[in-house]
């Protein structure tokens, strides 16, 4: 709905008592713009009322209204598929390679490219990129990916259909970081001329031409004018954004789409929530495009992109989608179309198997403020510094972490002699002379799915000793003293919430079906956790919800770990199925940890392993190892992005809480690496910046030099630890 003239005057009319606009009106370009009325005095809410919504259902995965907007031949949308799309990563003036790139993208089945576009002559390729590709069939639509050149902004407009540009450095030019003191919001909306004077040439033209255009805030590149106002956070980014809206809504242009990236998932689930829920409150409906820059590579690329983007379309928000992955564009379609296939599957409208087990979920409150986050912690039970009470070590606390936890299935064959050493290893403890001692990614507990041998107990009490919990099903806890019992929470109650014999505390599996009466049994039965192993009749993320916001009701402190089957034989296939399905609860700050059974037999134990302390660290819970922000790579990339981002990773993977930022040029650095405590920047071809958080610390580094004076730079700052290596084991 347009946000009119007539509908300011009404609202102004009708709240006596607020100026919402004080200090905007005086005579200069932002006098022309209508402009949305301040979020920080109040006048927002005075004027709309509180923020109610943020998606259409909490209790149905329903897509998000939105209206449509037009790019070439394809349209974005609630009416219309998701529209799935990657970047090029040549250089935009190569016009032969750039049109061979977008021709094997559009093959593979995207809906559009962007590409970059940085300056004249990027500008004028972009023409004859059009030109070809249409000579050669392909209509596929291009995005110009705009960074501080209004002025060339306006020449490619004339060849692609779609411009991108970012709120944080289209006008502001090279990203500083200096604080700006504004006594008052008439000094913040003072600096509002030149982003009028800059932008309205751009959608004049992108209205005339009927191009359409994503305003894109990054995280990572607010402008210092936003950062000093609002901070380095989520509401600062939908506020830079709304700016930009309230420009193109006063010129009467529409047929654009929003998106609020970010590096980190929880940062990125935010913003996105927010922007739709100001959507809701302002009656406005434009299309979300949907994205976690740098994420990476590989499984954790892939797993970071899912938590995010699952997490959103799980919820009906989201129109167009790219998986932003260190790797060449075409394999970002698999982990883009399957992302989308997933959302499918779970829409109550189109699937009746997704509508059954959604209405199957009893009805709940959903409390949940997505103004801010904050993360549910379980009273993990004993020690939090990893200290074991040796006399007594299973009631220590060794059990959970208070950081997030990884349990795994173990079976007791695993405990054989010829075995055990490697067993010990797969669970990620260090192992010398045959003994195993706790490592920074060793599990926390292990479920037996079957006993080991009575004279391989022994290799079992080892781990006992060290604390780790030691789960079996209640009917086997008579013979490892100590145990703890698993039951569902429905036995636990037919039994009178006994213990088993042999156990010293129970896990309760809560499988989502349970009604509030048995809920309510929960902290007469005092478990030790709770094991959230949702049935296969009930929605996961509603069944999921409704527990959390019974146990919030109820000021229940239990740890809930999420339990998930998986029958998947594919390795990218299980990171997106986990970071969409838990990590949708994650990203709302529910849940303790997680527990994977891989029942295809398919991966090791080490792989399950390390994916779960994976999804933890995507969810920014436990570090485990380094955490790596490496931009995809496009026609800006200074140097060789896919094979430095390895060279870095064999160098630093090993540094858990540190993260080392990887960008190919000056777009991207320093601003998309917000979050990065060192980085490394491509500034001009074979030279290379070096950053310690938002500082250049090393200029002008020679790029086969620049590896090693990263490593260097790290240990000054007192964060390097040397590589342990493994104990070579030796087969019995």
């Amino acid at each position: 709905m347009k946000f009119s003239t007539s509908a300011v005057a009404f609202v102004i009319a009708t709240t006596p008592s607020v100026n919402a606009f004080a200090g905007m009106k005086m005579s200069s370009a932002r006098d022309s713009v209508i402009w949305t009325p301040s979020w920080k005095s109040g006048a927002r809410d005075e004027a709309f009322g509180p923020i109610t919504q943020y998606c259409p259902s909490l209790n149905q995965a329903l897509r998000r209204k939105t209206r449509t907007v037009e790019c070439g031949p394809i349209k974005f949308g609630s009416e219309h598929p998701i529209v799935r799309q990657t970047m090029g990563t040549t250089n935009t003036a190569d016009v032969d390679a750039t049109m061979e790139q977008i021709m094997r993208c559009a093959d593979k089945g995207f809906d559009l490219v962007r590409i970059t576009v940085q300056g004249k002559r990027e500008a004028d390729a972009c023409m004859k990129i059009r030109e070809g590709l249409f000579k050669k069939g392909y209509d596929i639509p291009l995005c110009a990916d705009m960074h501080f050149q209004p002025k060339v902004a306006m020449m490619v407009a004339d060849a692609l259909e779609k411009i991108r540009i970012n709120p944080g450095n289209f006008v502001d030019g090279t990203k500083d970081f200096d604080e700006h003191v504004y006594e008052t919001e008439e000094d913040f909306a003072r600096e509002r001329d030149y982003l009028v004077e800059s932008f309205t040439p751009l959608v004049e033209k992108c209205r005339t031409l009927n191009r359409a255009m994503r305003i894109g805030t990054n995280h990572g590149s607010l402008s210092s004018r936003v950062l000093s106002f609002y901070g380095d956070t989520p509401r600062g980014m939908v506020e830079s954004a709304i700016e930009f809206a309230d420009i193109a809504r006063s010129l009467d242009y529409h047929n654009f789409v929003f998106s609020m990236k970010a590096s980190n998932p929880m940062v990125m689930v935010q913003a996105y929530r927010l922007l739709a829920a100001e959507q809701y409150r302002l009656d406005w409906d434009y299309p979300l495009h949907l994205g976690v820059t740098e994420a990476g590579e590989g499984e954790d690329g892939r797993m970071k992109s899912a938590i995010g983007i699952g997490t959103l379309l799980a919820d009906g928000l989201g129109d167009t989608v790219r998986v932003s992955l260190t790797e060449d564009p075409e394999f970002e379609y698999e982990p883009c179309n399957r992302l989308i296939t997933i959302s499918d599957e779970h829409l109550y409208t189109s699937n009746d198997g997704a509508k059954s087990q959604q209405d199957a979920v009893e009805p709940y409150l959903d409390t949940r403020d997505i103004q801010s986050f904050s993360r549910r912690s379980g009273d993990v039970e004993g020690l939090s510094n990893g200290e074991i009470d040796k006399e007594n070590p299973r009631l220590s606390g060794g059990w959970l972490d208070p950081n997030g936890s990884v349990l795994v299935p173990v079976s007791g064959e695993m405990f054989a002699s010829e075995n055990v050493q490697y067993l010990y290893q797969a669970l990620g403890f260090k192992v010398s002379l045959g003994m195993p001692f706790r490592d920074v990614a060793s599990v926390d507990s292990i479920v037996l799915t079957s006993l080991p041998s009575e004279e391989d107990m022994v290799n079992l009490n080892r781990l006992s000793d060290l604390g780790v919990g030691i789960i079996l099903p209640s009917d086997m806890c008579s013979s490892v003293k100590g145990s703890i019992a698993m039951m569902s929470l429905k036995d636990s109650i037919s039994k009178d919430e006994n213990l088993p014999a042999g156990a010293s505390r129970v896990a309760l599996v809560v499988d989502g079906s349970e009604s509030i009466d048995e809920l309510d049994q929960l902290e007469k039965a005092n478990p030790a956790f709770l094991l959230l192993k949702i049935s296969p009749s009930v929605s996961r993320l509603h069944a999921g919800r409704r527990i959390f916001e019974h146990l919030k009701a109820t000021d229940n402190s239990i740890p809930v770990i999420h339990y998930y089957s998986s029958d998947t034989d594919d390795k990218s296939e299980l990171a997106l199925q986990l970071g969409s399905q838990l990590g949708s609860l994650l990203a709302d700050g529910n849940g303790d940890g997680v527990l994977i059974e891989d029942t295809s037999g398919k991966f090791d134990l080490d792989f399950i392993r390390t994916t779960s302390f994976g999804l933890l660290q995507g969810c920014r819970m436990r570090n485990t190892k380094t955490e790596f922000v490496s931009c995809p790579s496009c026609g800006r990339t200074l140097f060789d992005l896919q094979e430095t981002t390895a060279k870095i990773q064999e160098s630093t993977g090993h540094l858990p809480g540190v993260t080392v930022a990887v960008m190919g040029c000056i777009v991207n650095g320093p601003g998309e690496m917000a979050d990065a405590d060192f980085g490394y920047v491509g500034t001009v071809p074979g030279k290379i910046d070096l950053y310690y958080g938002k500082e250049v610390v090393k200029k002008n580094v020679q790029e086969d030099a620049a590896v090693e004076a990263l490593v260097e730079l790290i240990k000054e700052y007192g964060m390097w630890r040397e590589k342990e290596e493994a104990e070579e084991l030796v087969a019995a």
